[in-house]
């Protein structure tokens, strides 16, 4: 052992030679960030290094973030100095962007600190460019190297800026650039377009074959041979010895790095406010050796290598995307102890957060910063630093309890760096009458749900915290920030408005009654009286759980919002409340684990969208009966003070509904397929102004309905409606002073059907606190309270009689198509249907006539139904486990859920591991946890008997199964597809190899296999709303067939995303996706290419390698390959999207039809016909199982089998085909109808041709080798004829137009946009929606 004194020498050893003649610059990081005494040291001259940018100010510049790194121009002068040519996407970038632009680029990624400046000025770096004076077009921006001295921050920020640039920390993944061979605009200039089909490799890997049950794991993520990673390091770290003493510090050392070279040599580094220097450590002589073989080279050879890949595979990503399987060579590597800040300074997250809301928004520039600022700060706060920082600091115990002296240290909660974190336990009896720990878990989610409703109606002067909700390791934890002031004082003083303590002593405070009477339209929350423990009447404008705090910085804070929507009856039992009958015959009431279930907001809006409806039917028959009454003509005043249904603007004072004319935009092209419908779960949250809109069903009185269509079918039925409902349209906006009584009795009448809380206008909202324990009302609110009881029961019949069969038909129609449990989970919440209605919605669809059309929907269901049920046993599971022994515990519980060896026996640490701890943990355990050995006793059967019992308890739904292999054979399911569910829903990420599920010798899953688990994030969403409206007027534009308009609008958008969100974000994708499909119909196929390469990479990165969404978007980029002439690389991307799509959903999948039929069309188009054939005959039988066999899709896959047919010859088997063909069309459609047409024809030919040729086999049986034989008519497919079936199948058809019908065309739309204008059409517009995955997601 070494003593005291021989330790300290070892450490000034290792560092006090950094100032000695000897030593040299360490290689990389002097390279990176030359100090201004570099010339003295390495005696190379005193010369100055300077980077010239030429920045060009072009406002209407439609370069992105992105794009500019790979646009501009780069002339290397020498190298220590040479020129930067940069246009600035538009005057409002700050001199920050232009920092950051050259941070990232590969010429000068090694420089981090260095400041910018103008004629000598040096410039701020948060001036935005128009603020500058004397900056014009051709100004030279000089980027100086840093002259000041380092700090430790900017030492830091460099350090970390080199462990990005080595690629040493893990990065959202993306692998199109293995299967389109590099850049496809690069690509597709390089090769040539014309036919060379002998050069196509169209064998596709034997596991995606039709039939093929195998499912390997490994080409998820497929290596490119021609990429070989470039290892310049194998560490990079802190060293030991931080910090430095205070002798160093006077020297100027401000802190130590430890490396390991490639070649196993440890080099120690130290950062000095001069620069990063190589300490002595290392003989002088060996310095070159050490760093020359290996690091030299590759560090020098390794931005050219990255410079080949696309930019938006090397732009960062807001937040990171984790994927479940990965390689033990690159685990996630946490950038703890890299943070910006140096230790011991904290930020205050809050008062960040709070300042960007607190920016002026008066005008489009103002809103655009504003938004980018909330967006930023909440990409730090929510999406990286406390995710990282919650689960480790609170859960390993570097954060300090906030009153630790109490006898359980969680009770209150801790806090550190700013951030107040809380478990999801009852551990101060909170919830005791809401239902324990599990009111507690399910509280912080209602919680969330509540900011994210509050932020999106963003009142000026009503502030919400920063919140962040992480699942980790099987415990719940809320990560928030923290309101000025708050620790300082006991919870009692700080409240002034709303309850502590559930409604048994509440207050009430002026200035927030008017904030939240902004907010009580737009949530449906209705002011309301209760009782205080005094029995006097306080005036709310929420639910009492909700807590108004002043901060010490005087701003209005409220919090626990866990009942911002009201309560769903369907899951409360309530003694003498009865439900409607519909909900009785469903079951309900059901006993819920707790009392907080709540109605979610999606289905708040389509049933006040429902309620109005209703209340217009019945103001117009009224009218009509009136008008019937008399012989002349009145103008009749107002009835309602509601906005116009296209309304939906949350900040406004009127009603909100729908916004029909916005989200009910159709590209011209006709959408005849549902090939977008398992779009991300954002994007399908946009359709719910639309869904929950005129197309909703209309319901009785008391929220039932009798079938999905019954409302629009009845509002079609009656005579003269459309003409009442557009008089009772004319009067919105009165005041009703003017209204007659028979009038103003009208509108009474139909304000009580309704229960509006108005008399004289359209008015419903819902009191959250109806039904809450320990909540009373004043008696002179009876009747008050008695309509919004029947209220609640309505909206909870509404939900099971409307919403669910509503979802069921969709699915049914193919409007709606979920590929996997996240896709159906937000197919459900969009219609505002909670998770705990899944087994409700199985039971449902199984006794639908229809179930063999919903065998997808149904299996993924049940799917999803057990992983989540897996997730709550594997949530408490978790809580007992040692932290030593967590991989051998995750491996044991995936064998007993996953293996079918019978015998899963865990495997223990060793018990000195055990036992040291245990009695360190009695004393302040975290609640939750039990035996610590308890989970080693999991077995399979018991593990699948918890499953089912918790499917009965939980969803109410029967398995009887008793093991995985029962569960496969019964339902149909895809172990794989299982593994995928339940890694995704908890965080689990296990090497990527191949498991042997099936063997009963041995288990699937060992400890090595485990090689991480992330934390599962909740987080609010910040949206930007000006690029969104302009995305919507784009999309009217396209609905109208201004295609050159709309993609103008799109494009507008598309440079407000990028201004608000940066390079990389979902909406981005949607955008990007929009223009490729508009590039593509206008006819521009390269430009529809590369703005889809853009979407797909950016899907991959932000959503997910095999996210569905993604499946979709490399569909999409096959065809636009197909149409550059890319063949071989249209088969790559289909190929590779028929994988994911068997590893998502399996083969039996309505999408995979679609599929299979345009790679059956590309084989065709390259002549492998027996391939194509395999294809296209499998998508066959799914169209005919899911569609049924008198489909129109099936007549158009029989005419494609048909065609392969012909083309090999095989006329008999061709005319059977085209036969069933022609059937089906002249049965659906008439024989004079276009189609019905082309197919006899084509029966003819095929008829013609079958004869040719039994002809020719007669001659040749006849007269043998003497026969005369006429050559047969082989038509080879031309490349043009299956472009047209591409289109075809993904809903694009080109209707060609004469003159006098684009003339015709014309007046139609502008009689349409008069009538529009004038108010004066009868009914919304019929077309279909646009496609999910041409929105943009909203929530």
């Amino acid at each position: 052992d070494l003593g005291f004194e021989s330790l300290k020498a070892l450490q000034l050893n290792s560092v006090q030679c950094c100032n000695s003649a000897d030593c040299q610059h360490f290689g990389f990081l002097c390279r990176l960030e030359h100090s201004a005494d570099t010339a003295m040291v390495n005696g190379d001259g005193a010369h100055e290094h300077t980077e010239e940018a030429d920045s060009k100010q072009d406002g209407n510049s439609e370069t992105d973030g992105g794009e500019e790194s790979n646009e501009q121009e780069v002339i290397v002068i020498q190298d220590t100095g040479f020129t930067v040519k940069i246009q600035a996407p538009g005057t409002e970038e700050m001199v920050q962007e232009i920092h950051q632009v050259l941070m990232d680029r590969e010429d000068t990624c090694h420089r981090t600190c260095f400041h910018c400046s103008l004629d000598g000025n040096v410039l701020d770096n948060f001036a935005e460019l128009k603020s500058i004076e004397g900056l014009q077009e051709g100004s030279l921006l000089k980027g100086w190297k840093v002259r000041e001295p380092y700090t430790v921050r900017e030492a830091r920020i460099h350090v970390r800026h080199i462990r990005d640039l080595l690629k040493m920390d893990c990065n959202s993944l993306s692998f199109l650039s293995i299967f389109t061979d590099g850049d496809l605009g690069d690509s597709g200039k390089r090769k040539k377009k014309g036919n060379e089909l002998e050069q196509i490799d169209c064998t596709p890997p034997e596991h995606i074959l039709p039939g093929s049950k195998d499912r390997p794991l490994v080409p998820l993520q497929p290596q490119n041979k021609e990429w070989k990673p470039m290892q310049c390091l194998k560490v990079l770290t802190m060293s030991g010895w931080n910090p430095p003493p205070g002798n160093r510090k006077m020297h100027g050392d401000l802190m130590y790095l430890c490396m390991v070279t490639v070649e196993e040599r440890h080099v120690s580094v130290t950062a000095s406010t001069r620069g990063f220097y190589l300490n002595q450590s290392v003989n002088i002589s060996t310095l070159y050796v050490v760093t020359a073989p290996s690091f030299h080279c590759n560090r020098l050879s390794l931005p050219f290598k990255l410079v080949q890949k696309h930019p938006f595979e090397r732009i960062a990503t807001p937040f990171q995307v984790y994927s479940w399987d990965g390689s033990a060579k690159t685990p996630y590597t946490s950038r703890l102890g890299y943070e910006e800040h140096i230790p011991g300074q904290t930020r205050d997250w809050n008062e960040e957060l709070q300042t960007t809301r607190e920016l002026p928004r008066k005008n489009l520039p103002e809103r655009l910063l504003r938004e980018r600022a909330i967006f930023k700060v909440l990409s730090i706060v929510t999406l990286q630093q406390l995710p990282l920082e919650a689960p480790w600091q609170s859960l390993i115990g570097n954060v300090m309890a906030i009153n630790p002296w109490r006898g359980n240290a969680h009770a209150d909660g801790l806090s550190g760096n700013n951030i107040f974190f809380s478990l999801g336990f009852d551990v101060r009896d909170h919830y005791r009458e809401l239902g324990g720990d599990a009111a507690a878990h399910a509280a912080p989610t209602n919680d969330l749900n509540g900011v994210r409703a509050y932020g999106a109606v963003d009142v000026e002067g009503l502030y919400t915290l920063g919140t962040v909700v992480v699942d980790y390791r099987g415990y719940r934890v809320t990560a928030q920030s923290i309101i000025p002031g708050i620790l300082e004082r006991e919870q009692e003083q700080s409240v002034i408005y709303g309850s502590i303590d559930f409604g048994k002593t509440v207050v009430s405070h002026s200035k927030y009654l008017e904030l939240l009477e902004k907010t009580s339209r737009p949530l449906k929350v209705q002011r309301h009286n209760v009782l205080n423990e005094k029995n006097e009447s306080v005036e709310l404008c929420s639910s009492v759980e909700c807590k108004g705090i002043i901060g010490n910085d005087g701003r209005h804070y409220i919090l626990d919002l866990l009942r911002t929507f009201p309560p769903d009856l369907n899951f409360l039992p309530v003694d003498g409340e009865e439900l409607s009958p519909e909900s009785q015959r469903q079951g309900f009431p059901r006993q819920h684990r707790h009392r907080l279930a709540c109605l979610r907001q999606e289905l708040i809006e389509a049933f006040v969208e429902h309620r109005y409806l209703l209340f217009m039917k019945m103001a117009a028959l009224q009218l009509m009966q009136q008008k019937a009454n008399k012989d002349a003509k009145a103008d009749i005043p107002a009835i309602t003070e509601t906005a116009d249904p296209s309304e939906s603007n949350a900040d406004t004072t009127q009603t909100q509904t729908t916004a029909s004319d916005s989200s009910s935009a159709t590209e011209v092209s006709t959408e005849s397929n549902t090939s977008s419908q398992a779009a991300t779960a954002s994007e399908e949250n946009s359709l719910r102004p639309a869904t929950n809109g005129l197309l909703e069903p209309a319901a009785t009185l008391n929220g039932e309905c009798k079938s999905p269509l019954e409302g629009k079918e009845l509002l079609e039925s009656i005579p003269g409606l459309a003409q009442a409902k557009e008089l009772a349209g004319t009067l919105v906006a009165e005041d009703g002073s003017c209204i007659d009584p028979k009038s103003r009795e009208v509108v009474l009448n139909a304000c009580k059907a309704v229960g509006s809380i108005s008399n004289t206008s359209f008015d419903i909202r819902f009191n959250p606190d109806i039904f809450s324990p320990g909540v009373r009302f004043p008696d002179d609110s009876k009747d008050e309270i008695q309509k919004q009881k029947q209220l609640l029961k309505d909206a909870a019949a509404f939900l099971v009689s409307c919403q669910i069969p509503s979802l069921v038909k969709d699915c049914l129609d193919h409007s709606a198509l979920p590929m996997d449990g996240a896709t159906l989970t937000e197919a459900l919440r969009q219609r505002g249907i909670n998770i705990r209605y899944l087994g409700t919605v199985l039971e449902f669809v199984d006794k639908t006539p229809a179930k063999a059309q919903l065998e997808h929907f149904y299996r993924i269901g049940i799917s999803e139904l057990i992983t989540r049920c897996a997730k709550h046993i594997f949530k408490t599971y978790l809580q007992g486990v040692e932290l030593s022994a967590l991989s051998a515990a995750v491996s044991h519980f995936l064998n007993c859920l996953l293996s079918s060896f019978p015998d899963a026996v865990a495997h223990l640490p060793p018990d000195e591991l055990v036992s040291r701890r245990k009695s360190r943990k009695r004393r302040n355990r975290v609640p939750g946890s039990g035996d610590n050995t308890a989970w080693a006793s999991l077995t399979p059967s018991e593990l699948w008997k918890n499953i089912a019992s918790e499917a009965k308890s939980y969803y109410h739904f029967t398995i009887q199964c008793e093991s995985v292999d029962q569960v496969v054979e019964k339902y149909g399911f895809q172990k794989t597809t299982l593994l995928r569910e339940i890694s995704v829903k908890t965080g689990i990420q296990i090497l990527l190899k191949e498991y042997n599920f099936d063997s009963r010798h041995k288990p699937a899953f060992t400890e090595e296999d485990i090689l991480n688990i992330f934390p599962v994030v909740k987080h609010v969403n910040p949206k930007a709303s000006d690029a969104f409206h302009f995305f919507q007027s784009g999309q009217a534009k396209v609905q109208q067939g201004f295609l050159k308009e709309g993609c103008e609008l799109i494009n507008e958008a598309l440079n407000l995303f990028n201004n608000v969100y940066g390079a990389m974000h979902v909406e981005i994708c949607a955008c990007l996706r929009l223009l490729a499909r508009l590039n593509y119909i206008m006819g521009d196929h390269p430009e529809a290419l590369s703005n889809q390469q853009k979407a797909v990479l950016m899907s991959e990165r932000v959503l997910g390698i095999e996210h569905p969404n993604t499946i979709q978007e490399y569909m999409h980029l096959a065809l636009y390959c197909f149409a550059n002439g890319q063949l071989s690389t249209a088969l790559r991307l289909l190929y590779r999207a028929r994988y994911l799509m068997l590893m998502v959903s399996g083969e039996d999948h309505p999408e995979m039809a679609l599929l299979d039929s345009n790679i059956g069309l590309v084989l065709h188009g390259v002549m492998e016909y027996d391939l194509s054939l395999r294809f296209l005959e499998k998508a066959l039988a799914i169209n005919t199982k899911y569609h049924g066999p008198r489909s129109l899709k099936v007549a158009l896959s029989h005419h494609l089998v048909a065609r392969v047919y012909e083309s090999k010859a095989e006329f008999r088997s061709a005319l059977q085909h085209e036969k069933e063909g022609y059937t089906i069309y002249k049965n659906q459609m008439g024989e004079a109808h276009e189609k019905t047409k082309e197919s006899s024809e084509f029966l003819k030919y095929l008829t013609q041709q079958a004869v040719a040729l039994q002809r020719t086999m007669n001659e040749i049986y006849k007269n043998g080798s003497n026969a005369s034989i006429t050559p047969l008519k082989f038509t080879a497919p031309s490349m043009a004829s299956v472009l047209e079936q591409l289109n075809i199948i993904n809903g694009i058809i080109f209707i060609p137009l004469s003159q006098k019908d684009l003339e015709n065309l014309k007046a139609e739309v502008q009689r349409r946009q008069q009538l529009q204008e004038l108010g004066k059409s009868e009914e919304p517009t019929e077309e279909r929606p646009l496609e999910l995955e041409d929105r943009i997601p909203i929530d």
